[in-house]
């Protein structure tokens, strides 16, 4: 025991100091009697403590922070329920490949075993979804661990850990110098790897010599922070750039290397394909949708994820910044043969664009009422500026999105990932609007996936966080009932997928926000205009046509 002369420390003031090491200056949370010395040594630290109404939406704003910041984000919750709650928001950091700590209470080391209140055996549940998981074993070891987890957080490709803190462990104090407490930028070393050299002098000459090269730029370009290595490549080389998930935007629209609906046909066509940044998983059908022809490359900063599930000719395990940085170098002084040769491959795609484009236009433009998927997201696309952060939470109607929407800026587009959670939304305008207040937020919803954690709309009230919110209502859950529809017949589309008609509009207004409701497509632009200028937390129930699906829905290996 410290005697009283001693300056002492609690366990929940050691671990908010490891958080202020790290950069954390917001923890997302659920309180709990377990945590709250985490809460005082927050205070004491400058860490704001934000509040929300279920873990789930703490797991996810830690997530989305994380993505915006590009800097670890932080969820703290209670034990037992606290913890599982929290599970679905840290398995989708973790195939979103999203840096998060996801700090979870535990009972007292001396009731171990004794059935406390709300212990359940967290580490073991949390092993397979987190790249490290432990729990604290003693008071001084607290700042040490948090750090260790942070720096397991950035082991390869990003991804979540969790620590459990027993109360006891939490609450008592020790002698401060018995407290190792590591000094911020002092603990981790740079996780930037440059690739194997000779594979980048390689696929630089595989770029050089190519005639008609493709390049997919998916998420970990923007959590690498690579888009100016890869804007540089791709327009030093005269390559045709597809972009997925956080690495949309890349490229902003109307570019002459920015290219979306032709990725089908040029994956198909091309000779040398380069994927950085994304699993062959099933977005991108494990492999298969890329032709058997084409010399393939993957760079990744995973070596696990490099060469799975399909044979490839190169691969480069690295920071996708520097690798393509260091391609652009070695193709230096040879690029300018290459990439004349490719205005005709370049043109060849962009008539493969304005087909789909046209194909599309008549749906784009409908005045149909009830209102079609594809006008409200093509509402949507052109309502976003330069500086509108776009979220996508949903099944069906974000599929549409996905074909249409196009983020402005890089960085600008956020989705669940490869998991495919609903419930994102919300919690993700939290993180983006609190982690950047200058940026617009517009967000789009299936109806379903709001229901999830739309109770948490009350804290973007509550914490005067406005956005303008879409709710693309058909009283389903749309993309299943596809499925039941075409494996089951029409007579059994509607088993478990059917909801109430439900206004949301009305739901908003009641929490204190923006609420509108539209039934006329002609009325969308404007409804979104007013929800942009109320300045409050916005939600525009738009009736869409339940009987539209998109064709990726139509497309989904499930359901064939």
């Amino acid at each position: 025991m410290p005697d009283d002369t001693q300056d002492v420390i609690s366990g929940g003031h050691l671990v908010a100091k490891a958080l202020k090491a790290e950069g954390v200056d917001r923890i997302y949370t659920l309180c709990g009697g377990h945590i709250i010395d985490i809460y005082d040594g927050c205070v004491d630290e400058g860490i704001e403590v934000v509040d929300v109404r279920h873990e789930q939406v703490a797991a996810h704003a830690a997530d989305g922070y994380a993505r915006i910041t590009g800097k670890p984000g932080c969820a703290v919750v209670t034990a037992g329920p606290g913890t599982t709650d929290a599970v679905t928001g840290v398995a989708n950091a973790f195939r979103a490949e999203s840096p998060m700590l996801l700090i979870g209470g535990q009972g007292a080391h001396t009731q171990h075993k004794m059935g406390s209140l709300q212990d359940l055996p967290h580490v073991d549940m949390m092993t397979p979804i987190t790249k490290f998981a432990a729990t604290v074993p003693d008071t001084a070891r607290a700042a040490d661990m948090v750090s260790m987890a942070f720096r397991e957080c950035y082991h390869g490709a990003p991804g979540p850990s969790f620590l459990e803190i027993p109360r006891d462990v939490l609450d008592a104090k020790v002698p401060t110098d018995r407290a190792r407490v590591p000094k911020a930028g002092a603990y981790r070393a740079s996780t930037r790897s440059a690739g194997d050299p000779e594979a980048v002098e390689k696929l630089a000459d595989l770029l050089v010599h190519a005639e008609k090269p493709a390049i997919l730029l998916g998420s970990q370009v923007w959590t690498t922070r690579a888009t100016e290595a890869a804007v540089h490549l791709v327009r030093a080389l005269n390559v045709p750039a597809y972009m997925n998930g956080a690495g949309r935007g890349t490229l902003p629209p109307g570019d002459p290397h920015h290219f979306q609906l032709s990725r089908r046909y040029a994956f198909s066509h091309a000779d040398v394909i380069v994927i950085v940044g994304t699993p062959f998983d099933f977005r991108m059908g494990y492999g298969k949708r890329l032709s058997p022809d084409a010399t393939v490359v993957q760079i990744d900063l995973d070596y696990r994820t490099v060469g799975k599930n399909r044979d490839i000719d190169l691969g480069i395990v690295g920071d996708a910044g520097l690798v393509l940085k260091s391609v652009t170098e070695a193709a230096s002084g040879r690029i300018n043969g290459g990439a004349s040769r490719r205005k005709e491959w370049l043109d060849e795609l962009r008539a493969a664009e304005q087909t789909a484009l046209d194909k599309r236009l008549p749906q784009l433009r409908s005045d149909a009422s009830p209102i079609h998927p594809y006008r409200l997201v093509s509402e949507i696309n052109d309502f976003l500026t330069e500086d509108s952060v776009y979220i996508g939470d949903g099944g069906d109607i974000v599929t549409f999105s996905g074909q249409v929407v196009q983020p402005k800026s890089p960085g600008h587009w956020m989705d669940p990932g490869p998991l495919g959670t609903l419930g994102v939304g919300v919690p993700f305008v939290l993180a983006a609007k609190q982690a950047r207040p200058d940026k617009e937020v517009v967000a789009l919803f299936g109806d379903g996936a709001f229901s999830l954690t739309g109770w948490d709309f009350e804290t973007l009230v509550r914490y005067d966080l406005p956005f303008v919110g879409v709710v693309g209502n058909n009283s389903s859950m749309n993309q299943i009932r596809y499925g039941q529809a075409a494996k089951y017949g029409k007579e059994r589309e509607r088993v478990g997928n059917t909801l109430g008609d439900v206004p949301y509009d009305q739901f908003a207004r009641m929490l204190g926000g923006h609420g509108e409701e539209v039934r006329d497509p002609a009325d969308i632009g404007p409804a979104l205009r007013r929800a942009r200028e109320s300045g409050k937390p916005s939600l525009i129930n738009v009736w869409v046509d339940p009987d539209a699906y998109a064709p990726g829905t139509m497309n989904q290996t499930m359901y064939k």
